[in-house]
């Protein structure tokens, strides 16, 4: 937001102008990015003011070098407008930067696995007995066990010649008995084609959302679903995000990339500016539907074995991304009739939840709040 103002109210103010760089508006604060004191986390604040005589952030002097200012200001709401005002020969101009400041935050990483489906055809067709007999169920629950690892499971609703109406109800009670630690979600209607819902209209996507909620409702019980945290390739217009909020959607994950032909990509359609703070930052917060976008640090399948500890230990050592570690691979990676199997992926899962945990790091849904104190 851009103010300019004089004390008269009607000359108009060309030789004043001010930017902040940090914060950025929308960014997630946590103890990383400041420092905590008995009043709130004290952050830094910086930027550019021309044509000022002082600036002030939030009604407190800041110091002005060369066109450079930067302040102090301590958060103490869980939002937080940062106010900085050049005031000049001619008048004052102001800019503002809102701050979202997650209090109870702590080192925890979130495990999410996409397009899902071949799981649930073997246990539609084999009939298990319980749902853990299906070999991919059991992995996680082991990986639950030794590590505490919560994972979200994100579904197809239909692919090749299997849909979730196949389904039975009668594992309902055991879902139910393990939704602490496993949820199932929507990711999309189908695999292909590639991008269901860049160009798709916001009514499309919630049609194919309620359908794939209404069947994990029937199969798995309330406690199981989860609001969805990534769309199937993580590309969606923006005129979507609020009908998302709506279905209860608080954090969508993506990677947030550049690519050279087609530019930000996998970023949910984000301006470049907000792709660009998501490709080095962890999280920001879109003020207009509430949803705060994560960017992802490790995605197991594309990641061999001995890149995971190092990739892991990079996000860590970087303040601007060490706090929440989102993490994913996909679904068909474990399977060994799937044309691209990896060998080792089930290695590669329990080596990122291995160093996750040694490092202090909780498991955690993020989908049930990806602010704690919300």
């Amino acid at each position: 937001m851009f103010i300019k103002r004089n004390s008269e109210g009607a000359r108009p103010l060309t030789k004043c102008a001010i930017g902040i760089d940090e914060p950025f508006h929308g960014a997630v604060l946590n103890d990383r990015h400041g420092t905590r004191t008995d009043a709130g986390l004290e952050i830094d604040v910086t930027g550019s003011a021309h044509g000022a005589e002082r600036v002030t952030v939030n009604g407190r002097p800041a110091e002005l070098d060369g066109g450079r200012f930067a302040g102090r200001l301590v958060v103490s709401d869980r939002e937080t407008d940062v106010c900085a005002e050049a005031h000049g020969p001619d008048g004052t101009c102001a800019r503002t930067a809102r701050v979202v400041w997650d209090r109870h935050s702590r080192p925890r990483y979130r495990f999410a696995i996409d397009d899902n489906s071949y799981f649930l055809r073997d246990i539609a067709r084999v009939g298990y007995r319980s749902i853990f007999e299906c070999a991919y169920l059991a992995f996680l629950r082991d990986i639950h066990a030794r590590y505490g690892t919560h994972f979200t499971l994100n579904l197809f609703e239909e692919r090749d010649d299997f849909t979730l109406a196949q389904l039975p109800d009668r594992y309902r009670g055991e879902w139910r008995d393990n939704a602490d630690w496993l949820r199932l979600t929507f990711h999309a209607r189908a695999e292909f084609p590639d991008r269901p819902y860049q160009d798709a209209a916001p009514g499309q996507l919630l049609a194919d959302l309620d359908r794939v909620a209404e069947h994990i409702r029937r199969f798995a019980g309330e406690e199981t679903y989860a609001p969805p945290g990534i769309i199937h390739w993580g590309m969606v217009r923006p005129s979507a995000y609020a009908a998302l909020a709506s279905r209860g959607v608080r954090v969508l994950s993506g990677y947030f990339v550049k690519a050279a032909s087609c530019g930000w990509d996998v970023n949910y359609l984000l301006d470049d500016a907000r792709s660009r703070y998501l490709s080095r930052n962890e999280a920001l917060k879109d003020f207009e539907s509430g949803i705060i976008f994560s960017r992802i640090d490790l995605v197991v399948n594309t990641t061999p074995i001995d890149r995971i500890e190092p990739t892991l230990a990079a996000a860590a050592s970087e303040g601007r991304t060490a706090e929440v570690m989102d993490v994913m691979t996909h679904e068909q990676y474990f399977w060994e009739h799937y044309p691209r199997f990896i060998p080792d992926h089930t290695d590669r899962v329990e080596t990122a939840v291995r160093w996750l945990t040694e490092h202090g790091y909780e498991p955690a849904s993020l989908e049930d709040g990806y602010l704690l104190d919300a």
